[in-house]
């Protein structure tokens, strides 16, 4: 089967790394994800992978040589690969090599091989497919696992044994999943029972690879595909156990409470579709994470979760710090929102204070909107008008957080009256009276008691500066 390549983009750029290879008695081939999604007509990646027989460094050096002088190249000498960028493209060059691993490490032991071993040492058939850009048979795809037949077939399948595959390289396991979730593929049966068998095998990769590929799956159009299978297969008890923790149904007096793991899960999807923050993503898959250490069958009451949601806003910084996520905003954003992720409903009732407002959108800030999307998502009954309702019910609400802001401006709240002009009024220097009288402020507004404003917070701070034995200074 021959690829025409005349008209792709990169004609130009194929003929010349082609002539580069003659000129140096390489043969030359395009390899992996790019010729996957070509031939899926996906749009294509902007990194490229080359494979030749024969040294990768001295081909990529050669070639950027050609095409600018000036081109730098970053060489991996212990990966025996090279590569640099051109014109908005990652190009990079390997010898053909063939693989062995050790039982207790993923890196493997390297030896020149020939393009067979090479595609052989593939995760799957659909990344094992090449395209010659030798001159004789150029455009040929070279296809020996059936990767295009799997491609048709929406099928992912390992070029050799399964459980082989995924012992030697355990990131493949994920690398299945997540290709799974993102191509909308199958995972051929033998694989997927493979991935049950070797999933304990998971712990030898670093978590940081882990959660890149994780990640992809919770950036995947509908990520509850992803995370079944992460489910299904035992990575998630061991990834995750926190999220595992939440499955299944309990009965007590014939009462019942929902699985909450499951819910989840559809809370994500239902995220998804109105949002590709990926932060937001995982509000929305830890936002119940509190409720297996809460969980509680109260006689006369049923079954309780009582601040489920503090409790899972500390457990998210303990899972992010585990699995080695970003611990700066983005954590803090994501337990902000599971701690507030409950709060909104409580605010339906007809009778809610304005100060219930403010403080709601005080505690939120820049991050009400989110909130909102969360609290939306969090609505998986398939009641329809129930679900209708419990919508106009949020719009009510945001519709009264509206009014109050207006009225109140207390959202990313700045106090009216600083430190230093708190000090200047009592000719103080820095200590604790400034922060009480600033908390005061704070809280007067948020009650309601003053206005957010100038003058009512200054002739405040008088009265409560006076209570606490404060004397105004000479000039005020």
């Amino acid at each position: 089967m021959n690829i025409n390549l005349t008209q792709n983009r990169n004609l130009k750029l194929f003929k010349r790394i082609s002539e580069v290879a003659a000129k140096n008695n390489q043969n030359v081939f395009i390899v992996g994800g790019y010729v996957r999604d070509l031939l899926m007509k996906r749009k294509v990646p902007t990194d490229i992978d080359f494979v030749t027989e024969g040294n990768g460094i001295d081909l990529a050096k050669a070639v950027a040589l050609e095409i600018n002088p000036n081109l730098k190249v970053s060489v991996f000498k212990n990966y025996g690969t090279a590569m640099f960028k051109h014109e908005g493209l990652d190009l990079e060059f390997v010898g053909a090599r063939k693989e062995s691993y050790a039982e207790d490490s993923r890196k493997p032991a390297v030896e020149t091989g020939t393009l067979e071993d090479d595609q052989k040492r593939r995760d799957f058939t659909i990344n094992a497919l090449a395209i010659s850009l030798n001159k004789e048979n150029f455009g040929d795809l070279i296809d020996p696992f059936g990767g295009v037949s799997d491609i048709k077939q929406r099928i992912l399948r390992t070029p050799l044994e399964p459980s082989q595959t995924y012992s030697d390289d355990p990131l493949r396991m994920m690398r299945a999943i997540r290709f799974a979730a993102t191509l909308h593929f199958k995972i051929e049966e033998n694989s997927l029972n493979a991935i049950k068998e070797e999933a304990d095998r998971i712990k030898i990769v670093s978590l940081e690879r882990i959660m890149v590929e994780f990640n992809k799956i919770m950036l995947s159009e509908k990520p509850s595909f992803g995370l079944k299978l992460l489910e299904e297969t035992g990575l998630m008890q061991l990834i995750m156990p926190e999220l595992t923790a939440l499955k299944g149904i309990e009965e007590i007096e014939g009462q019942t409470h929902k699985d909450n793991f499951w819910h989840t899960l559809e809370v994500v999807d239902n995220i998804s579709k109105n949002t590709d923050n990926l932060w937001l993503r995982w509000a929305a898959l830890l936002h119940d994470v509190g409720k297996a250490p809460t969980k509680k069958f109260v006689e006369g009451s049923g079954w309780t979760f009582h601040g489920h949601e503090f409790l899972g806003s500390k457990m998210v910084k303990t899972i992010f710090h585990r699995l080695k996520l970003p611990l700066g905003s983005d954590m803090k954003y994501v337990q902000k929102l599971v701690k507030l992720s409950s709060r909104p409903i409580a605010l339906i009732d007809d009778g809610t204070s304005d100060s219930a407002l403010r403080r709601l959108l005080f505690d939120a800030g820049e991050d009400l909107e989110d909130l909102f999307i969360l609290n939306k998502a969090d609505i998986t009954t398939k009641n329809s008008s129930k679900q209708a309702k419990f919508k106009r019910n949020f719009e009510e609400v945001a519709l009264k957080i509206k009014e109050v802001e207006e009225k109140d401006h207390v959202r990313n709240f700045q106090p009216p009256i600083s430190g230093e002009e708190i000090m200047e009024l009592f000719n103080l220097q820095p200590g604790r009276e400034i922060g009480i009288l600033k908390e005061k402020v704070k809280e007067a507004i948020l009650e309601g008691e003053i206005a957010n404003d100038k003058a009512e917070a200054r002739n405040f701070v008088i009265k409560e500066g006076k209570d606490l034995g404060l004397v105004l200074a000479s000039k005020n």
